[in-house]
């Protein structure tokens, strides 16, 4: 072999010479895991050759690349089964998404459950098909002409210099770099059998796909996520390497479902969202009301040990507080419109003194600002730790409300800590810390740390002082020893944060605490504090809110605990259940006891027979269940049934009592 017919790669780490023309797919021949090379940073097809000198990675099908690969193979699968089915189906765009895929179509008639059916099996003979996904670059008459059938492919085609901002999905299309087709090629033959405008990459062929996939449900989506555009109707689907792991997230898919937090709260009286308060705004019944007091109070008593006041704040402020804040300039289209009040007017209707607009709050951040500014401050004073439940309303678009996780009442945990620039680093860690251990009494344990960065077209203050303030909250974040992810350009405008990502009992992950570090706000503000020299300083502002929202996190912890709550938080902690009716007395004796030692219990006396008591309090997911009979009463004992359906029989009342009372102080169960 002479030189010029070799070339060396860097091929995962390490060097390998091969023939000039190479490809992915011979390069992995003997690994028939890998679906898609990473050359140079960014992924091919395998049959496109490899440049000499390149760095080269094999992606496996489980990798996360792999899998966005074959779920954006298996979409374009389902787009060409779609036309078949329906030959006058225009296609949209068909990106994959987390844990899946969809594909917008515009067509005559809405997609039905036995459409989605019949999909699955004409695309399972497509895959048997083995067909090939060959990429194919063309100038752009030529995509035009390929697509002249397509008229939503014509119009991305005509946004391809625009496609970052043009709308959803268009990257995936017809992004920066050549125009290029995807052929799904018949294997026997060699014909062209569907094509689409895409930039890639794909499987090698169809039969990775396997038959480890489905179609999940149809929607409406408009074009481009743009609600002035054509309605389409969109077909969501999920693939994965083997029927073992689309089965497991099939399941977990299932008990997601289970585990709804509007589900559960209407099952278990929890809450509501009635139609007559409008959207986005729950209300919470009895039961709930004691599991959010628990929550609260909880969380009061380790704010005052960790060193917070209490400070309150009115819902609703003149417009010209969030004009100083920059709310109004940066964040308005998050706020309710304003109420304009106060006008006077003559007789004859002019205006004799001129209206306020006022604004329902939508951060306590500005209020809390006023009670720092109240009067003079000392270095001695700080940090300054103040804590508010503040009641805060954000006009979410109806679109995006969700139960409890996405509401537009909701109350914030708020904390501001105001420090000199030397505390600044030691609180933000002691910040970090508290969150985290507090977060853990909840039941949540498994983090890791996202630090938010400026967005540079939209903030307020110099790019020096972003700088230092993002240097330390990064340092923070990597000495907790977490994993700390990047998030470009997703801070607030007036200081960059870090925010605590809590993953449940799914594995699904939830934005929990923020930490925010501001210097900006201080400044709009003109805070000050006389330090040990005399001078007058501004101080450091920490925003935090622990649990985000009340609201949120709540349903975060029903769906978390499936609505099993631990004994320390469930409305219902004991329920004593006598064997017969001639025991009821016995049973309040043990549930007054209960009571006496602040335990939340109550005796079931309904005329309902022993076995649907039993199912009841297990429906109900009460943690203890006490019952007494004949032997029980004479033995001054009961027998606990746990949720798990074991039970431990002949316990005295004495111990009985201590077991549960330790379990809820401890919050052990």
């Amino acid at each position: 072999m002479s030189d010029a017919q070799q070339i060396t790669l860097l091929v995962d780490g390490e060097e390998t010479v091969v023939t000039t023309g190479t490809t992915g797919a011979e390069l992995f021949f003997e690994r028939r895991d890998v679906v898609v090379a990473r050359v140079n940073g960014e992924l091919k097809d395998l049959d496109q050759e490899l440049p000499g000198g390149a760095e080269v990675e094999g992606i496996t099908i489980d990798s996360p690349d792999g899998l966005n690969v074959l779920r954006h193979s298996t979409a374009h699968v389902m787009a060409q089964a779609v036309q078949q089915l329906r030959p006058d189906a225009k296609l949209g765009i068909g990106p994959y998404i987390t844990d899946g895929f969809y594909f917008d179509f515009d067509v005559a008639e809405p997609f039905t459950p036995e459409d989605l059916k019949t999909l699955e099996k004409m695309m399972q003979k497509i895959i048997n098909q083995n067909q090939k996904f060959v990429r194919r670059v063309v100038s752009e008459d030529e995509a035009r002409e390929a697509m002249k059938n397509e008229p939503y492919k014509l119009e991305l085609l005509g946004k391809k210099n625009e496609a970052a901002e043009a709308g959803e999905g268009v990257n995936v299309e017809v992004g920066a770099g050549d125009i290029t087709i995807y052929d799904n090629v018949e294997r026997k033959e060699g014909t062209t059998v569907w094509c689409d405008l895409c930039r890639g990459p794909h499987l090698p062929n169809t039969k990775l796909i396997s038959n480890a996939f489905a179609l999940t449900r149809s929607s409406s989506a408009y074009w481009l996520g743009n609600q002035k555009n054509q309605q389409l109707q969109r077909i969501y689907g999920t693939a994965w390497p083997t029927k073992d792991a689309l089965k497991a997230y099939q399941e977990r898919i299932a008990e997601a479902e289970r585990r709804d937090h509007r589900k559960l709260g209407s099952e278990l009286d929890l809450f509501s969202f009635p139609d007559e308060l409008g959207s986005g705004l729950p209300v919470f019944h009895p039961k709930g009301g004691i599991i959010r007091k628990e929550m609260e109070d909880y969380s009061r008593q380790r704010h005052v040990e960790a060193g917070y006041e209490f400070v309150y704040t009115p819902h609703i402020t003149k417009g010209h507080l969030y004009e100083v804040s920059g709310h109004l300039d940066w964040y308005k289209e998050g706020m309710f419109p304003a109420m304009h009040v106060d006008a006077e007017l003559n007789e004859d209707g002019t205006v004799r003194k001129p209206g306020q607009d006022y604004y329902l709050k939508p951060m306590n951040c500005p209020m809390h600002n006023l009670i720092f500014r109240s009067r003079g401050r000392s270095y001695r004073e700080l940090p300054l730790r103040l804590f508010e439940f503040g009641s805060v309303y954000r006009y979410e678009k109806s679109g995006v409300v969700h139960g409890l996780t996405r509401v537009r009442g909701m109350t914030q945990d708020d904390a501001h800590i105001y420090c000199t620039r030397e505390q600044m680093k030691d609180e933000l860690t002691k910040t970090l810390t508290f969150v985290l251990d507090l977060l853990k009494d909840y039941g949540l344990n498994d983090f890791y740390l996202e630090l938010s960065t400026k967005d540079p077209e939209k903030y307020v203050g110099d790019d020096a002082t972003w700088e230092e303030a993002t240097r330390t909250l990064a340092e923070v974040a990597q000495e907790s020893g977490l994993e700390l992810v990047p998030d470009p350009g997703g801070a607030a405008f007036y200081g960059p944060k870090i925010s605590v990502q809590a993953k449940d009992a799914l594995g699904r992950t939830w934005q929990m605490s923020t930490i925010q570090l501001d210097f900006n706000l201080p400044e709009r503000f003109e805070l000050e504090f006389q330090a040990a020299d005399g001078t007058r300083q501004r101080p450091v502002m920490i925003h935090r809110a622990l649990f985000g929202s009340v609201e949120r996190f709540m349903g975060v912890l029903t769906e978390h605990y499936a609505g099993a709550f631990p004994a320390w938080l469930a409305p219902v902690q004991v329920v004593g259940i006598p064997v017969a009716e001639a025991f009821n007395d016995y049973m309040f004796d043990v549930v007054d006891e209960l009571k006496a030692a602040g335990i939340r219990a109550e005796v079931d006396t309904s005329s309902d027979r022993f076995p649907k008591k039993i199912r009841t309090a297990s429906k109900d997911k009460i943690p203890f269940v006490l019952i007494a009979g004949g032997d029980d009463a004479e033995a001054g004992a009961v027998s606990f049934r746990f949720r798990d359906g074991s039970q431990d029989n002949g316990v005295p009342v004495a111990e009985a009592v201590k077991r549960i009372t330790e379990a809820v102080r401890n919050r052990t169960s």
